[in-house]
């Protein structure tokens, strides 16, 4: 076994009947390798437990990226993997009429005013011109701008105490719409999400998401079991990304490609034995059991 197939047993063993996990693809462009990966770990995960539950979550607030054609990719690419879900939409209709994260902005705001009511929040009138010498950081003197929250054209960020790996991050947009780690804190709370299985990348979110939790005072969140795996790298060892142009799987379904690549990544990240015989998702499952469940 693996060093993160390890993790990956002491994770699962912490799931049971009535945990909840979740896929949480945005669609802001043709998923890739890496989405999938991520996916089928989410899946396995569950699958491995009778009783816990996977949630689909299509993160969608990014409306300027955001193509129907991209939202469809989505459920081509896990009848693909042939991965099943327990909530969430059925298909691209089911989603926009009942599942879009737009129908819980309301959602969103109450978490958004209850930050406000405790004073965590500033606004923020700094382009992003003026923030690029700073990097990562954010300087400490600008919290005090002398803007109201209600002023338009502001964001809101949150005080987070120093050093933090994303410093006074945004929370609110200056178009008014709720960022994503507001939305993607107040779905894991909203739908009872308690276990998230997510890329080496996102640490740092995963920090934001807990002190919000922390400053919100949901202790359910504050409880979310977090693993991270380790992120598929390209031939000059960076990570997959559809920004950079990562190879889509939409031209390997096209191409009516197997999908047994995949699956035999996440076997030999995992360390279960004979990657090379797992050709499904099914044969996944049944090799993860042997040596997880025996």
């Amino acid at each position: 076994m693996t060093a993160f197939g390890s993790a990956f047993l002491a994770f699962s063993n912490g799931i049971g009947a009535g945990s909840r996990l979740r896929l949480a693809p945005t669609p802001s462009g043709f998923l890739h390798a890496g989405n999938a990966f991520n996916f089928i770990l989410n899946w396995l995960a569950t699958r491995l437990h009778p009783g816990a539950r996977l949630l689909l979550r299509i993160d969608d607030l990014d409306a300027e990226r955001k193509r129907p054609e991209y939202v469809q990719d989505v459920f081509d690419t896990l009848a693909w993997l042939e991965l099943d879900w327990d909530e969430g939409p059925r298909d691209a209709l089911d989603f926009e009429n009942n599942w879009s994260q737009y129908h819980r902005i309301p959602l969103y705001e109450k978490t958004l005013d209850a930050l406000r009511r405790e004073g965590y929040l500033f606004a923020c009138g700094k382009s992003r011109r003026e923030l690029a010498p700073f990097g990562a950081g954010y300087p400490a003197e600008f919290r005090n701008q002398g803007l109201s929250l209600d002023q338009p054209e502001v964001a809101w960020r949150i005080r987070t105490p120093q050093p933090f790996p994303l410093p006074d991050f945004i929370v609110r947009r200056r178009d008014g719409i709720p960022a994503y780690q507001i939305a993607s804190l107040s779905d894991d709370h909203h739908f009872g999400v308690s276990h998230v299985i997510r890329g080496e990348d996102l640490r740092d979110s995963s920090e934001a998401q807990l002190f919000l939790a922390a400053c919100l005072a949901w202790p359910d969140m504050e409880r979310l079991q977090i693993l991270h795996h380790p992120l598929l790298l390209n031939d000059r060892q960076e990570k997959l990304s559809k920004s950079a142009g990562a190879q889509a799987l939409r031209s390997q379904r096209l191409a009516e490609m197997s999908p047994v690549a995949i699956f035999e990544q996440v076997a030999q990240v995992l360390g279960l034995p004979a990657p090379g015989a797992i050709q499904s998702a099914r044969a996944l499952l049944v090799s993860a059991a042997h040596v997880f469940l025996r």
